[in-house]
């Protein structure tokens, strides 16, 4: 007898649309192997040839924690390029080096968690550096086109498959996992969903992450938008994964739920797919689950619909047709065409603030380069490790010729005697410099451990001068001769063992604290002291046995940072500062910044640079705008930490090789006292970023200054079948070729409500030839005028005048003209019928909103437990004599409510005499309240009530 091969099953049958075969697959697996699924490294099914998977590769500039890649400029550089066709391919050459690395080593995942698309709403966010900015549509124009990248153009199988960050308004580092972020219903939809929905519906997502954050008093890993708002833009299947450890936090430090079974449930009710947590070990996120099931929170309905979502990805992906996927055999790694591309997004990134002429450099030019980022090319906390680098000095050097360029650091070189007289000694260690963090790649580069295999520091006659830079607010770091970092490792001995500060928690930082006659040296990794110890120097255990008392040091300095700037800028024609931040010290993930201002050891050396009988051009290498004054500066750049060609790519920019073009994708404040509270997400009421802001910014939203100069002419807007078609003329009147953003804006000009002072509708990067001209065309429906009216709960056009704006920024207005739209009248409140849900208020004071139910629902509270009031405007009572006479009041807590119209005194007072038994125990209360016509109504909230809603009556 012929042996006959057994059919092959419909999942692995191509021919079959991906629903048939995952419903097959599903139903081969058991209800145990579809519980395993649901944590973030699914195990294999060997019986049915089902593969592991893990979700999760980071992957925002670059393939990272994977070890070597090709680096690109951070996000919120790729943000400032302006350029989707850009960004678009750096994402293409990202998800070829996911596929070529993956090859090679199959811990690389095909499910990346990119890009960040959390808008830029405050500069001092700690993660400032992961966002393209803080207009919603130009972020969902640069993360649609890196999410297409990302995907691939096959319309069948993808080459990786994006998830976007952050779910949802998540701008703070500070309690991110306990503070809940109040956002009113117009913030809500016309700002913080707008950047996904956008992104979603141009279809290249696979998925999003929930942020640690609580939207509204609801931890955002059981929000309900996630089922009534992301779900309902696409046709696609979406993988929502949590975030690292944050279904625990729904339990262990938001103490939401009693526990983890519960906190379970509600995640994956909710639309959590995929449970991040406890690392590669799924234990207990399967017994959680099991837990759940065993009772009746969950039933296998519910455990299905997540692993179906996890396997539509898969099956997009090509895991289950390895020799039908288009991408299996297209992986590229480092070639001549990336590192290119790497090259031409840093120079598209670099933003020229102000120039008085002194750009570009003359060839001739004695150029003195100082600065702390001078000689330094950082990556952060989700880059890869680069293949190649490119410093600014190496990149001035290579340009201008070593001859004509000096450089000082500008760090302070420094001894540091101890009370015995001896100073602390970096031992010789010819080794040290053979390892670079993060090379050998890790699943999670938080659990890589600094490295014991070096001698570690001693104290002798001599001692080693050590270069100190004070990176803000008494935040050091201290540097062997040989450029290693003094590190503390888990055996708590100091080495200069570490090629950057970085890891999750930064062992390379200090405090020197006065104590006495000197000072005490802080290990901030660890909390504790240094001491000198028999084995070394160490930091100071918890008992006598694991270190010695701390040691008190005297600080010696050999030569500032401000000497050295001076000595070297004596012959020089022009300074160019180097200046900025280090992304893993002092605002990056886990630590929000406190200022705007640049740490003072920086504000000397700049200080010094000016006192030099030299032109200054100031550099700033940052991810977050800083507040300076540019008056005394002949030229000021700024570029994000721009990946391995970053110093390459100033260069040319400085030597006018290239003409910058890059443009501010954030507004650059003038001072701290123009920012609102961190934890204010009212972007409307506290009149946040350049959409709202009433006063005068460093830099506005959008600028940046060319080589060349450009002339606008020919605005024509005209309406037709629903769209507005606006079109231009710009001219290259300059003497050089280079490229020019044309940005569209509009406002609404008699609006009814508060409305943006202008808002980004599109832009165009162009190249212009000097003397050339293009015909620059916007399209735009005009659904993209409308706003989220509060009284009919969806977005609505208002007829009435709109001024269309074309120019280089927000402020630089170049063209105008006003064209009146038809849209729909406003209508009052029909508040006798419908009565008021307490969240849709027009204007508010000293109120958060706060979750009804655990499961939906809003309800407004006093901060703090104090005084608000809310505004209901056009409120429509009924007409007669009176239109209403009694109020309902549905809330919960203890306090007052009060009421009045038009701005009068108070008519009614509600008052809930009785604390309910908990925050969701509402009860209503009834009081008279006379009214007719239309009014404003004014709500007045006293003491820790939660109001839900109000109804009228009579």
């Amino acid at each position: 007898m012929t042996a006959h091969p057994p059919p092959t099953p419909p999942f692995r049958d191509p021919q079959l649309p991906f629903a048939k075969r995952i419903d097959d697959l599903l139903s081969r697996l058991t209800l145990d192997e579809k519980v395993s699924f649901l944590h973030q490294f699914a195990p294999a099914v060997e019986r049915l040839g089902v593969d592991a998977f893990r979700t999760g590769q980071e992957a925002l500039h670059g393939v990272a924690w994977m070890g070597p890649a090709t680096v690109f400029p951070q996000a919120v550089g790729l943000g400032a390029t302006w350029n989707t066709d850009l960004v678009r391919r750096v994402g293409e050459a990202v998800s070829k080096e996911v596929r070529a690395m993956r090859a090679l080593d199959d811990r690389v995942g095909l499910n990346v968690w990119a890009p960040t698309v959390n808008l830029l709403r405050h500069p001092l966010w700690g993660r400032n550096e992961e966002g393209y900015s803080e207009d919603p549509k130009l972020t969902s124009a640069i993360a649609t086109a890196y999410t297409h990248g990302l995907r691939g153009d096959h319309p069948t199988y993808w080459r990786t498959a994006p998830v976007l960050k952050h779910w949802l308004a998540h701008n703070n580092e500070t309690g991110r996992d306990v503070t809940s972020s109040s956002v009113r219903p117009r913030v809500l939809h016309e700002y913080d969903l707008r950047a996904f929905r956008d992104t979603v519906e141009a279809g290249a997502v696979a998925g999003v992450m929930p942020a640690y954050n609580l939207v509204n008093g609801r931890p955002n890993h059981v929000s309900p938008y996630l089922r009534e708002q992301l779900r309902t833009w696409t046709d696609e299947e979406l993988m929502v994964c949590s975030d690292a450890g944050a279904p625990s936090n729904l339990v262990d430090s938001e103490h939401y739920f009693d526990t983890h079974e519960e906190a379970t449930a509600a995640s994956l009710l909710a639309g959590v797919d995929s449970f991040t947590d406890h690392g590669p070990d799924g234990s207990k996120i399967v017994a959680r689950v099991r837990g759940a099931l065993e009772q009746g929170l969950l039933t296998e309905a519910d455990v299905d619909a997540a692993v179906r979502r996890q396997l539509s990805v898969r099956f997009r992906l090509g895991e289950f047709d390895p020799h039908d996927d288009p991408h299996a055999r297209t992986g590229e790694f480092d070639t001549p065409r990336h590192r290119a591309l790497a090259a031409e997004a840093a120079e598209q990134a670099v933003v020229l603030l102000r120039n008085d002429g002194v750009l570009p450099l003359a060839a001739d030019t004695r150029i003195a380069v100082v600065g702390l980022l001078a000689d330094e090319s950082k990556t952060d906390w989700y880059s890869g490790t680069p293949i190649h680098r490119s410093t600014p000095l190496e990149g001035l050097y290579e340009r201008f010729g070593a001859e004509r360029v000096e450089f000082a650091e500008g760090v302070d070189r420094v001894l540091l005697r101890t009370s015995a007289g001896t100073f602390l000694k970096v031992p010789d260690a010819p080794e040290a410099r053979d390892e670079v963090r993060g090379a050998e790649g890790a699943l999670d580069p938080a659990l890589l451990a600094g490295r014991t295999d070096l001698p570690p520091l001693t104290a002798d006659a001599q001692g080693t001068e050590l270069a100190l830079v004070d990176w803000g607010e008494g935040v050091l770091t201290l540097r062997a001769p040989d450029g290693r970092y003094l590190s503390v490792a888990e055996d708590g001995l100091l080495r200069a063992s570490a090629d950057q500060p970085g890891g999750w928690v930064v062992q390379e930082t200090f405090r020197l604290e006065p104590h006495g006659n000197g000072h005490l040296l802080l290990h901030l990794g660890t909390g504790r002291h240094v001491c000198v110890a028999a084995d070394g120097v160490r930091v100071a255990g918890p008992d006598a046995e694991t270190g010695g008392s701390p040691e008190v040091f005297e600080l010696i300095v050999v030569e500032s940072g401000e000497s050295a700037v001076t000595r070297v800028t004596a012959g020089a024609d022009v300074v160019v500062v180097v200046a900025g931040n280090d992304p893993h010290i002092n605002g990056r993930e886990t630590e929000d910044r406190t200022t705007l201002r640049l740490p003072a050891h920086q504000e000397r050396l700049l200080a010094a640079a000016r006192a030099a009988d030299a032109r200054t051009v100031l550099v700033l290498v940052s991810a977050y705008p800083y507040a300076f004054d540019p008056d005394r500066l002949s030229a000021a750049l700024w570029t994000a930490h721009g990946g391995q060609a970053a110093g390459a790519a100033l260069a040319r920019v400085l030597a006018g090789d290239v003409s910058p073009a890059g443009r501010l994708p954030q507004t650059w404040y003038a001072d701290d006292a123009d920012l609102p509270d961190l934890l204010d997400y009212d972007v409307i009421g506290a009149r946040q970023t350049y959409l709202y802001f009433e006063g005068a910014a460093l830099f506005p939203f959008g600028h940046g200054l060319s080589y060349a100069s450009f002339s606008y002419a020919a605005l024509s807007v005209r309406v037709t079948d629903g769209k507005a078609h606006v079109a231009c003329t710009v001219t290259n009147t300059g003497d050089t070729t280079a490229d020019e953003v044309v940005q569209l804006y509009v406002r609404a000009a008699d609006p009814s409500v508060v409305r943006p002072r202008r808002e980004l509708l599109d832009c165009r990067r162009i190249t212009l030839a000097p003397g050339a001209c293009a015909d620059v065309a916007f399209e735009a429906p005009q659904s993209a005028f409308a706003f989220w009216d509060v009284a009919r709960g969806r977005r609505r056009l208002e007829s009435g005048p709109y001024e269309f704006l074309v120019g280089a920024s927000s402020e630089d207005v170049r063209l105008r003209t006003t064209v009146v739209l038809d849209g729909e009248p406003p209508a009052p409140r029909a508040v006798r019928a419908e009565g008021l849900r307490a969240a849709d208020f027009d204007e508010q004071g000293g109120t958060e909103i706060v979750d009804r139910t655990k499961e939906s629902g809003d309800a407004v509270t006093p901060a703090g437990g104090g005084a608000g009031e809310l505004l209901y405007r056009a409120c429509d009572f009924g007409t007669g004599t009176p239109g209403v006479t009694a109020v309902t009041v549905t809330a919960s807590g203890e306090g007052t409510v009060e009421l009045s119209l038009d701005g009068g005194p108070v008519l009614a007072a509600v008052t809930l005499e009785t604390p309910t038994p908990g925050p969701y125990s509402h009860v209503t209360v009834d009081a008279p309240f006379v009214a007719d016509g239309v009014h404003d109504l004014r709500l007045g909230l006293r003491g820790p009530l939660r109001l839900a809603h109000v109804g009228f009556s009579g």
